[in-house]
């Protein structure tokens, strides 16, 4: 009987077997799957957990940005060593590419013709067709509308009255012409540049117009001091005319003091004093035909008063360009005519002194040593008799016109890190193959070296300015027009400038720098080969005595430094005692000079261009700014011994302002020096972590990490000079902004260090020593915060 039914279920035998696997190694398969999936996580978890850790910083600011993604963070892929080439590549296209025929080839370009300021327009976009040659595609001129002068006429007589009554109310016989002064330099046959028609005529850059008739005093170099022991001696000044030797201080201060003693002109030349061991009394024959003054040499130059300010005098802290308002420049310029001379049109002058008033003997130790002596003069001080006058013509035309910054750029992969390299390229004649054009040559195989560069690959660091400036010589103009400017940008953006001017005149190398560059010239120096070697290898540094002065004024550096907190370079080869005459500003600072006694083989050129160039180098290249902080302090605190030693001198030293005042700036130095070795540790361990760290790729955000700190170092360095400006500047002269330099108020070229305490101390004004101490240790005390953040 079946035991199935409608209701039973039907039951059957079902025979199950394994089912096939859909896919070979399932097991091997769903592992892997696992595994993957498991390292996805923990790499998204490594991604972002890091990105938490990294500190953000802006780059642009310098301040904290929580948005920056960090791919910003690295400045591109090969950092911290070089992009395109190495280093060391760079390094050896900057040595290799110098060429002394390029260098003596743009010196003859430059020097062939006049090239005044605001009259060089060829000569500008000649530069800048060059430059892009080199390879800097994006060159272009910068132009600014500014107040010069140019000379109308000029005349200079010794005038003799028949009688010694003075005849100037017109009464008697008429004066007669004793002697009249060329105010030429003669025409060399063997020097070209000497003859040409439109050579530029003597005269004094910003002298006032006038026509004056006076008797005369000879006041030595015409410094502040020279002028007060003259004041002390009784010697009568209101009313006369000053003859005065170049040399000792800036020439516009020369007028300064003597308009401000009531004097009517000044009547400067140059002495044979200053020429050392090369004269013609010690056998050596004047130029062309040996290396001593040429006797009818003349030294042009301006008389603005560069101590107040630079630049323009009419827009004084800001740009000169078209339609902006003018300022009165009557406190800058001089209000009294003055005239450039040779020694050989002052030796009528001088004589005619003989046996008149004090002789510079009576004098102390500054007023000996005249040059003149075996040409009879005796360098009596006068004054002249009233039957000896001179006649004094200076018709200056003044006018707004443009002058020519030439301006390159190589973009480096950090834009707002910024060095800029400068040259002025005007001169006051035909000629300048030393000032500047030496430097302007230097700077043209500099850049030319760097177009080498990029053609190899090389893509800088940091950005580089390259500028060719007009109007140096008239009062740093192009410059410190560009400079106020641009001052929001190189406020936030420049690391360092260098400047060259005259890059050569004779055999010394001397630099002058703010102190966070010392390194820098050391290491560059130790690398090229001396021009003037005394034994073989030897190189610049060999050959130098290594002392860095202190920045002052009178060259381009001066708006960057000063105005600006950014820290300067300028380095030269120039003159020694034993070195051929350099006829500085004069027809014979020529093409033929150079040629023929300046350099002759065009090697101090391209030792200089060398020196530069690894600079700039080292400045664009480095991770970490190649800065020192330290010595930095270490010069802050030498130069308050060395202030504290000046006031003891003074009657007042003891007070109680000045005791206050040394021991808190003394306290305050002691703090920044202790922060600036411990930054610059930190500085130091962080370029040997770049150096022999090998981070593996996937440890990224370690190499991100210690990049964002280089970026903080470096924002360290590059904003520390800037903590030493003062915004409302300094008594009497507001432009200059820094605290602890600036030119010196009757030297003008030389450096003062905390120039603002320094001139409180000399005019024992207690109210003002305390300020200026005050002002300055809050300034360091600032500079200490900055870097202990």
């Amino acid at each position: 009987m079946s035991l199935t039914n409608e209701q039973t279920p039907l039951l059957t035998t079902v025979h199950v077997v394994p089912r096939h696997p859909r896919y070979r190694h399932s097991t091997l398969r769903r592992f892997f799957t696992i595994a993957l999936a498991a390292l996805l996580i923990v790499s998204v978890v490594l991604f972002l957990v890091p990105i938490n850790w990294l500190p953000h910083h802006n780059w642009d600011h310098g301040e904290d940005d929580h948005g920056s993604p960090p791919s910003s963070s690295l400045p591109h892929k090969a950092w911290p060593a070089s992009q395109g080439i190495s280093f060391e590549e760079l390094q050896d296209i900057l040595l290799s590419t110098p060429d002394e025929a390029k260098a003596r080839e743009w010196s003859a370009y430059y020097a062939s013709g006049p090239h005044l300021a605001g009259k060089n327009l060829t000569q500008a976009l000649w530069t800048k067709d060059r430059w892009q040659e080199f390879g800097i595609a994006e060159s272009s001129i910068a132009t600014y509308d500014v107040y010069l002068n140019y000379p109308a006429d000029h005349r200079l007589v010794l005038m003799e009255s028949k009688s010694k009554d003075d005849q100037s109310d017109g009464a008697g016989s008429m004066p007669e012409v004793k002697y009249e002064c060329s105010l030429k330099e003669d025409i060399l046959d063997k020097d070209p540049t000497t003859g040409l028609d439109n050579r530029v005529p003597t005269f004094h850059g910003y002298s006032a117009s006038g026509d004056v008739i006076a008797q005369y005093v000879y006041v030595n170099f015409g410094t502040y001091w020279d002028y007060e022991d003259l004041v002390k001696a009784n010697v009568s000044l209101e009313g006369k005319i000053a003859i005065a030797k170049y040399g000792r201080g800036f020439r516009g201060l020369k007028v300064k003091r003597a308009q401000e003693l009531g004097m009517v002109g000044v009547v400067i030349y140059t002495d044979p004093q200053e020429d050392g061991e090369i004269t013609e009394e010690n056998g050596h024959k004047p130029y062309p035909d040996g290396p001593a003054r040429q006797p009818s040499s003349v030294q042009r130059g301006s008389v603005q008063f560069l101590i107040i300010a630079p630049g323009d005098p009419t827009t004084v802290g800001y740009p000169s360009k078209p339609g902006v308002p003018r300022q009165d420049p009557s406190e800058i310029l001089p209000h009294i005519p003055s005239l450039p001379i040779s020694y050989r049109d002052a030796l009528p002058l001088l004589q005619s002194l003989n046996g008149y008033g004090h002789s510079a003997a009576d004098f102390n130790e500054y007023w000996q040593g005249g040059g003149l002596g075996h040409k009879n003069v005796s360098y009596n001080i006068g004054p002249s008799p009233s039957s000896l006058k001179l006649h004094l013509v200076s018709k200056q035309d003044y006018t707004i016109t443009p002058i020519w910054n030439v301006i390159g750029i190589i973009n480096g992969t950090l834009a707002d890190e910024v060095v800029v390299i400068g040259n002025h390229r005007d001169a006051w004649i035909a000629g300048g193959a030393g000032d500047p054009n030496s430097g302007s040559a230097a700077l043209n195989e500099l850049i030319r070296s760097f177009g080498a560069a990029l053609k190899k690959g090389w893509k800088p660091l940091r950005t580089i300015v390259f500028a060719s400036w007009d109007g140096e010589e008239y009062g740093l103009i192009g410059s410190t027009e560009w400079v106020e400017e641009y001052l929001p940008w190189l406020s936030k953006a420049a690391v360092a400038y260098i400047n060259v001017d005259v890059a050569t005149s004779g055999s010394k190398f001397t630099a002058d720098a703010a102190p966070l560059l010392n390194k820098v010239i050391y290491e560059a120096t130790a690398m090229v080969q001396s021009p003037n070697q005394t034994v073989a290898g030897q190189t610049v540094r060999d050959t130098w005595d290594g002392h860095i002065r202190t920045l002052g004024s009178g060259t381009d550096y001066a708006a960057f430094q000063d105005f600006a907190g950014i820290p300067s370079i300028n380095v030269a080869f120039l003159r020694t005692t034993q070195d051929p005459v350099y006829h500085y500003h004069s027809n014979y600072d020529s093409f033929h000079w150079m040629d023929t006694y300046g350099d002759k083989n065009w090697q101090y050129h391209t030792a200089m261009t060398k020196m530069l160039a690894l600079m700039a180098a080292r400045l664009i290249e480095s991770p970490i700014i190649y800065f020192n902080a330290t010595d930095y302090a270490h010069a802050l605190a030498s130069y308050v011994q060395t202030l504290k030693e000046k006031a003891t001198k003074s009657t007042t030293s003891n007070s109680m302002v000045y005791q206050a005042a040394f021991h808190n700036l003394g306290l305050a130095v002691g703090r920044l020096q202790k922060a600036t070795v411990r930054f610059d540790l930190r500085a130091s361990s962080l370029g040997k972590q770049l150096a022999n760290e090998n981070i593996p790729w996937w440890k990224w955000w370690q190499k991100v990490k210690i990049s964002v700190e280089v970026r903080k170092v470096n924002d360290g360095y590059k904003y520390l000079e800037r903590k030493f400006l003062h915004d409302d500047g300094l008594d009497g002269r507001s432009w200059y902004k820094h605290v602890v330099y600036a030119p010196g108020i009757w030297t003008g070229y030389a450096g003062a260090t905390f120039p603002g305490l320094v001139e409180a101390i000399e005019a024992k004004d207690e109210k003002g020593v305390e300020k200026w101490s005050n002002v300055i240790e809050g300034k360091i005390d600032a500079a200490t915060k900055w870097l202990n953040q």
